[in-house]
């Protein structure tokens, strides 16, 4: 039994009315349009929802179309129409997958399949996607050296798990008269993490608050320990 093409309805059928009751909502002139949270149209135009009369054929089962039409099909430009009958001869469906090529580029394919293809690769894309963050780091210009340590680990684990770090001085009061201890504490923090990260730029005084921000290295991520 050949598969039944994808065949969306057009937009405004609602059916026929029903018996001995009124009209369907929007079935007739002048009434108010059908509001349907849960349909939606395809995301692409396919079979005859296809306004191009020209088309340009790709895809990687040719072959098989071959063999269903009984005729050589190879990648080209093609007449919709001709494209539309061998689709239904397959029991497949013309989908336009470039709409705004010269002409559009077009497969045969099961719609169903070809959505559900499509939202797997990506989903796959997405989980394989790295999130990058930025983690802030605050020092005080009196920041003793066991807190520094403390916070400087810190820094490499963010750097080594492919996350950003913004470190900063907050200056209180009459504290911003220590600003060039606070430049001093980056540019050592900096010195600190050049294995693991480098600075888009040298600490920056923005009102009450220096701060740097640092970027992971690339070509693999480094371990604090050492280990790549």
């Amino acid at each position: 039994m050949a598969f039944k093409p994808y065949k969306p309805k057009p937009p405004g059928s609602s059916g026929p009315p029903r018996p001995g009751g009124p009209p369907r909502p929007g079935g007739g002139p002048g009434g108010p349009r059908p509001f349907n949270r849960g349909q939606r149209g395809p995301e692409h135009n396919i079979n005859q929802f296809i306004r191009a009369t020209e088309v340009r054929l790709i895809g990687d089962n040719l072959e098989e179309i071959s063999e269903a039409v009984g005729q050589a099909v190879e990648s080209g430009i093609y007449p919709t129409a001709r494209l539309l009958r061998w689709a239904e001869e397959a029991g497949l469906d013309l989908v336009e997958i470039t709409p705004n090529a010269t002409p559009p580029v077009v497969r045969i394919v099961d719609y169903n399949k070809f959505l559900y293809q499509k939202k797997k690769r990506e989903k796959e894309l997405k989980a394989n996607a790295v999130k990058v963050e930025l983690k802030e780091i605050r020092f005080g210009p009196e920041t003793g050296e066991h807190d520094f340590e403390f916070k400087l680990r810190h820094a490499k684990n963010f750097l080594s798990e492919g996350n950003k770090v913004k470190a900063y001085v907050q200056f209180r009061g009459r504290a911003i008269v220590f600003k060039e201890r606070g430049e001093l504490l980056l540019l050592r923090f900096m010195k600190e993490l050049e294995d693991f990260g480098s600075a888009d730029q040298l600490p920056r005084l923005e009102g009450k608050r220096m701060h740097v921000i640092l970027s992971p290295k690339k070509g693999g991520k480094k371990k604090p320990g050492g280990e790549e």
